[in-house]
């Protein structure tokens, strides 16, 4: 169980700070379940709710800062996620998406860029599915490091960058 002050990792809202744990007073559920407040680093405007019981299967703790580096590290040994079938590979892009795994996260990533890489080499544009979802697995992948190593999102590419060079 998360406490409140935790931070935690949302899918499809990356970093959340726990900002309660409440019941909701609301005539479509039970008054005895405990739901997480849930405050997004990336609008904080915003507020979630997730139950407590089920809370373990939609969000996770957020890397430490030795785990992000940890990540950063294994990228080059990280393998893409190469399905050929459309349908299942944007089946398999949402579910990464979905468990918030920076491992299969960095999968999807090299996997897009390579399929980008080798449309333009035969003359094709990269898909629009390609494209968002790459922005979407970036997003999540990168916001989630920074905050981890105390950065900002668009500096991660560069850092990523610069550890693979001095592999």
């Amino acid at each position: 169980m998360y406490s409140v002050g935790d931070y935690v990792v949302k899918a499809n809202s990356g970093v959340c700070r726990v900002e309660d744990i409440v019941h909701l007073n609301l005539s479509s559920v039970s008054s005895d379940r405990l739901y997480y407040l849930l405050i997004p680093q990336a609008d904080k405007n915003a507020k979630l709710y997730v139950p407590v019981d089920t809370g373990g299967t939609l969000i996770r703790g957020v890397l430490t800062e030795e785990g992000a580096w940890a990540i950063i590290d294994k990228i080059p040994d990280i393998d893409e996620t190469w399905i050929a079938n459309d349908k299942l590979r944007e089946q398999e892009y949402k579910e990464a998406l979905k468990s918030c795994d920076p491992e299969l996260l960095i999968g999807i990533i090299k996997n897009i860029y390579l399929r980008k890489a080798k449309r333009l080499s035969e003359g094709k544009k990269s898909t629009s599915v390609d494209e968002r979802y790459f922005r979407m697995a970036e997003q999540a992948l990168y916001s989630e490091l920074a905050f981890a190593i105390g950065r900002q999102p668009d500096e991660i590419n560069e850092i990523i960058q610069d550890r693979i060079k001095k592999q």
